[in-house]
């Protein structure tokens, strides 16, 4: 069974550029293959800062896109805080089906 991830965080952000979040998905466009979007969003805005449309899912196309993020977002650098797992909805969905 999957981890169920809260609506929101228990610790609000009160300014842009106070804590972002990534994501790194993946869908199969018919006739051209896989693509990774990889995107860096704004907790507070809501806006999405940065994305870069990848080929791979390397860790360095996530450096890429949170260097775009930095840059236009106008800040020098970002502290890296948290990790948390990673979880393949295929492996997600693969449990589902043995059930």
């Amino acid at each position: 069974m999957g981890t169920r991830a809260n609506d929101e965080f228990k610790r609000k952000t009160s300014r842009p550029n106070e804590m972002w979040q990534t994501d790194f998905t993946y869908f199969k466009i018919i006739g051209w293959g896989w693509v990774y979007l990889s995107t860096v969003l704004d907790d507070y805005s809501r806006y999405i800062i940065a994305w870069k449309l990848c080929t791979t899912m390397r860790a360095e196309d996530v450096t890429d896109t949170l260097e775009l993020a930095l840059e236009a977002s106008g800040c020098d650098s970002a502290a890296v805080l948290h990790k948390p797992k990673l979880l393949s909805d295929n492996v997600l969905y693969r449990e589902v089906l043995a059930a």
